[in-house]
């Protein structure tokens, strides 16, 4: 028996019963916070010799030089020709697709001339070089880097460096083989809050990045707060999460499954099902206990949907849209008839997985869009990652001389207005002889 929480939107304790599920604290642990600054502030003043001093601890290793620590692109070439052949064209499919799909969203230089001979436009740029973190050992997770590094290379960054640990030496060739496919530029065996330094500071061996992006575990995660204004990052991602609306009318047992797809990712996970129809709820959750058993990270998923895992009746599926919006998921399922309809109504979410056989699953690995996205409701103001992550927008201002005439007094007028003559006098300079 497993004991998910069942709401009633009807209910009035049902406000505060929804807050409460959606609560999460996320306050950084102090024990790690303070051990990540030691280890960023050695990495600031040793560098090299730091890094390769806590890459031979954390990852069990008796590496002698820091150049030990990078790949060649022949060996990220191997890994790939290693993968059985159906691993390779999935991992190829996989990236023509994500390539695919993010190659429509670059941002465009543009500009336009006043009629007095004024120019103003914007130009955009890619970023110099950015860094990717992979987490390593026993996790593989080739798709991250995928979604990471083709947005990036589609964004025309030159170089992209990626950092990936070892433990005990183990390189796992899924993931060297999807930074072969990605274009990767060059590869570092080394993680933690130590590869996060070394690509905020750069030491002797591993240049200095402008940005870090990639998942990461609790120390990863501070070490990234804590170097975001000398790099940009990403983003801090919080646990996964879905949140499914269905009429009733999908299989019972894939909408189990598709909670379990998020829950199985740790205890922490969120996965909330609504629905207008009750006895779809009794189905689904008749299907849970049932498929429950069979899952390998069982108890993983029983601990996910028991902490933070509901199924709630609403009224309606207007009302279920409403609630949505209100959570502000990183997932939705659209699991109802005419879901173009219900989209229109849709205005917080991270990812939108339109009708009965999108599930989320296939937007996590192929589907094309970025599976780098917002959580904890920061969907509210957030988008998925993309393009427009790895480029940025400078301001073009051209002005003519018949433009500086009255440009000038505009700004003379506002800058005298805000106590700032020296503003004042340098537009008036360039229309009063």
């Amino acid at each position: 028996m497993i004991h998910i929480k069942r709401f009633d939107s009807t209910a009035a304790a049902f406000a505060s019963q929804l807050e409460a599920l959606l609560a999460f604290e996320s306050a950084q642990d102090e024990t790690v916070d303070a051990t990540v600054a030691n280890i960023l502030n050695d990495i600031r003043n040793r560098k090299d010799a730091a890094l390769l001093d806590y890459t031979n601890r954390f990852d069990r290793l008796s590496l002698q030089s820091a150049k030990e620590l990078e790949l060649t692109q022949s060996q990220l070439q191997h890994s790939l020709n290693a993968l059985p052949s159906a691993e390779r064209a999935a991992l190829e499919q996989a990236a023509d697709r994500v390539r695919s799909y993010h190659e429509k969203q670059p941002l465009q230089s543009w500009q336009y001339t006043e009629a007095d001979g004024t120019l103003l436009g914007q130009k955009v740029t890619s970023l110099d070089r950015v860094g990717l973190y992979v987490p390593g050992g026993k996790a593989s997770y080739p798709s991250s880097v995928l979604m990471n590094a083709i947005p990036a290379k589609v964004a025309g960054v030159p170089e992209l460096i990626m950092v990936v640990p070892t433990p005990n030496g183990e390189r796992n060739d899924m993931v060297l083989a999807a930074a072969a496919i990605s274009h990767v530029d060059r590869v570092f065996t080394i993680g933690g809050a130590q590869a996060v330094g070394a690509l905020a500071y750069g030491t002797e061996t591993v240049p200095p990045v402008d940005k870090i992006v990639g998942p990461g575990n609790a120390y990863v995660a501070a070490a990234k707060r804590r170097v975001f204004g000398i790099v940009g990052i990403d983003m801090v991602a919080g646990p996964s999460e879905i949140l499914v609306i269905c009429d009733g009318g999908t299989d019972p047992d894939w909408i189990a499954m598709d909670l379990f797809s998020q829950a199985e990712h740790d205890e922490l996970a969120q996965s909330i099902l609504l629905s207008p129809d009750g006895q779809f709820l009794d189905r689904v959750l008749q299907s849970i206990e049932r498929l429950l058993p069979e899952m390998p990270r069982k108890e993983v998923i029983r601990a996910s949907l028991e902490n933070r895992g509901a199924l709630i009746q609403v009224r309606d599926l207007e009302e279920a849209c409403a609630i949505a919006n209100k959570i502000a998921p990183e997932h939705l399922e659209l699991s109802v008839e005419q879901p173009e309809k219900w989209v229109e109504k849709i205005r917080h979410a991270g990812a939108i997985f339109l009708g009965r056989h999108a599930c989320e699953a296939l937007g996590d690995y192929c589907a094309g869009p970025n599976h780098v996205l917002p959580t904890s409701r920061t969907a509210r103001f957030s988008s998925p990652l993309g393009v427009y992550d790895f480029q940025k927008r400078s301001s073009l201002i051209q002005v003519s001389a018949q433009g500086a005439a009255k440009l000038g007094k505009i700004a003379s007028i506002l800058a005298y207005g805000e106590g700032l003559p020296a503003h004042a006098k340098s537009a008036e300079y360039r229309f009063k002889k």
